[in-house]
């Protein structure tokens, strides 16, 4: 059973030591001679561990889906230990538990930080953090390709063109992946040297937007950007990861112009749109419109960046924070598309019952795809995970001393994967003064936030239930 997870680890270290390579090239070239060492341990690690790609691949057109579910798994698990290597050796005053939830908030592109002030890092660290991130992004967009078969058909064909890939098919489109994912990051990059950011500063915030991360290479995202023109740029960037990769990946490889393919970026925009005029009309009381759009589009990408506000309504970020963006995307939260189908089938039952003779269709707007009730289901259970998930979170972090209000602000942004900020009143949270078994149980959870909550069901059916 752990064949195929020894396989899958190893290609993503392969990449892994591309970037360790990088970051000794980066160090020597710099004269940041102290942390070539660091690197080059990484590096000579990751391509040990980039060996396991090279197991005889026996018979693959036999894997089950619940192989490929516990190989991504263990992929969030194993690869962070090899990201926390310069961590460790690297910062005399970082113990291994510390190391671990830098490595693991970095790699599922959450945010949270052990560091109280991120200028005493030097530039090859902080270039390790982004670049941490990045790789996250890139081994979740993956991911998603690899577990294609564990969402429902309609869905499928709403997303992409494909049913359900072998092998050789997936390493043939995770390629198309790597390079769209790359060439957005290179837009990034020239993008925000367009607004006059320096090249570190552009680089490293050019990993961090398209992974939807949350490390900064500044304590405040106020020391990067200071005219209200870099603001709005920079916010615009943010929905990269807010309608995701799809878009340019179908652009550019779907051969059969299909143009329901486009259904869910319709949506979003529809979405997207709505939010601004609501947030312009109602939620500008400061008269300062770029600053609310940069939270608005940080929230609904799951990034979490916000300069500091006053009188800003948490709640309303929280809940878009949740709703996220885009299924094929860096971001996380419960996805657009699925809330608004069960919404719209929950309000036909409603309708269908109290007028019984109208007839409502159970259909997707500008799509031939009509929603079935075992989508409908699936789309259900996974809300309720989430809820469970959070219920159980908000309440481990009452019995550590944490009142109601922030534990529950946190368990959600932890299991969405957004960073802490002033815009959810929680910047003042120091994750280093944190227990171990707390920095434990937090770095579980970021994990739980960054798989599908679908493939939670499909472990306990397939473990719990197995008759």
């Amino acid at each position: 059973m752990f064949k195929l997870s020894f396989i899958y680890i190893g290609s993503f270290c392969f990449i892994l030591s591309l970037l360790s390579f990088f970051n000794v090239i980066y160090s020597y070239y710099f004269e940041i001679l102290n942390n070539i060492h660091i690197y080059s341990y990484t590096l000579i690690i990751s391509l040990g561990f980039s060996s396991l790609f090279l197991i005889k691949k026996n018979d693959f057109r036999k894997i089950s889906i619940y192989e490929k579910i516990i190989a991504v798994i263990s992929g969030y698990l194993i690869l962070p230990l090899i990201i926390s290597i310069p961590y460790y050796f690297g910062l005399n005053y970082l113990n291994f538990i510390n190391s671990y939830f830098e490595a693991v908030s970095g790699f599922t592109s959450t945010g949270f930080t052990v560091f109280n002030n991120i200028k005493h890092l030097d530039q090859s660290l902080l270039m390790w953090r982004s670049t941490s991130q990045w790789f996250g992004g890139l081994y979740f967009l993956i991911s998603i390709l690899f577990l294609i078969d564990i969402y429902d058909d309609n869905y499928k064909k709403i997303l992409t063109n494909f049913i359900s890939l072998d092998i050789n098919e997936i390493i043939k489109q995770s390629t198309k992946i790597l390079f769209v994912y790359t060439a957005l990051t290179f837009i990034l990059f020239l993008l925000y040297k367009v607004i006059n950011l320096r090249s570190f500063d552009a680089f490293n915030l050019s990993l961090t937007i398209i992974s939807s991360g949350g490390f900064l290479i500044v304590n405040n995202i106020s020391e990067v950007l200071q005219s209200e023109f870099q603001i709005y740029i920079f916010s615009f960037s943010m929905l990269i990861s807010f309608f995701g990769i799809l878009l340019p990946y179908n652009i550019l490889f779907l051969k059969k112009k299909d143009l329901t393919v486009f259904t869910e970026d319709y949506y979003l925009f529809v979405y997207l749109v709505f939010l601004i005029a609501l947030f312009f009309v109602f939620f500008n009381q400061s008269n300062n419109f770029s600053i609310t759009l940069f939270s608005l589009i940080s929230s609904i990408s799951n990034i979490g960046f916000s300069f500091d506000l006053i009188n800003q309504n948490n709640f309303i970020f929280l809940i878009l924070i949740i709703v996220g963006g885009s299924l094929v995307s860096t971001s996380s939260g419960l996805r657009f598309l699925k809330i608004f189908l069960l919404t719209k089938f929950s309000f036909n039952e409603l309708v269908s019952h109290a007028k019984p003779k109208q007839i409502l269709l159970n259909k997707v707007l500008f799509s031939k795809v009509k929603i079935d009730l075992n989508d409908i289901n699936k789309y259900f259970f996974s809300v309720i995970i989430f809820i469970l998930s959070l219920t159980l979170l908000t309440s481990i972090l009452t019995l550590f001393s944490f009142d109601f209000d922030d534990a529950f602000k946190l368990g959600i942004l932890t299991l969405m994967n957004t960073v802490n900020s002033s815009l959810h009143s929680l910047d003042s949270l120091n994750f280093a003064e944190f227990s171990i078994s707390l920095k434990i149980i937090l770095s579980l959870f970021m994990i739980i936030g960054r798989i599908e909550f679908i493939t939670i069901l499909i472990l306990i059916k397939k473990f719990v239930f197995k008759n």
